[in-house]
């Protein structure tokens, strides 16, 4: 059995330290991205790295996922495979033995974190619109421009080497690819 930690904070400059504080592993697994999606690098490689027998140790529900379909099909997933997950602020640790009042308490914190991430996305729209109604809002800086990205997939790099090679996301280089494709096909 191997005990791996998975570990994400939201941005670069969030400190990870309090996370599973304390605690040994066999191997750590940290990602410095939002939990909007699952397709997260170090995540894809934790699904890749575990098997039957280990145990996915994180420290809270909303560091694994904040939407509650992400998090119920990674949880079923992992214990379908034989592989225990356990959230030490709450205290859960699922086998894939049916236990009801495990499941009904992941689907409510679950259904909170999911509740919480769309309430942050709504204050930052309605702040960026008052920006922009003073005049105020410029946008955030890009800090690696789309030709920078191009430039590293041309060198053959992958899609996700890219990303994690120059701090952005994988939807970043992916969008970045997508207006490339446009730019060529409305020249054609």
């Amino acid at each position: 059995m191997v005990d791996v930690a998975y570990i994400r904070v939201s941005s670069v400059d969030q400190n990870t330290d309090r996370q599973l504080d304390g605690l040994t592993f066999t191997k750590t697994f940290t990602d410095k991205v939002s939990g909007a999606t699952t397709d997260r690098p170090k995540l894809q490689q934790m699904i890749e790295f575990v098997r039957e027998g280990d145990c996915i140790h994180v420290h809270s529900i909303d560091r694994l996922a904040r939407s509650l379909e992400d998090l119920l099909k990674l949880v079923k997933d992992f214990t379908a495979r034989g592989v225990a997950v356990k959230f030490h602020k709450e205290a859960l640790h699922f086998t894939g033995e049916a236990n009801p009042m495990q499941e009904l308490m992941l689907s409510m914190i679950g259904a909170v974190a999911q509740f919480e991430r769309s309430m942050i996305k709504e204050r930052q729209r309605e702040g960026i619109a008052k920006a922009k109604a003073k005049g105020v809002y410029k946008g955030r800086t890009k800090a690696v421009s789309n030709d920078d990205i191009r430039a590293f997939i041309a060198s053959g790099k992958s899609y996700r080497a890219a990303a994690e090679s120059l701090g952005v996301s994988l939807s970043s280089v992916q969008r970045a690819m997508k207006e490339q494709h446009l730019v060529i096909s409305l020249h054609q």
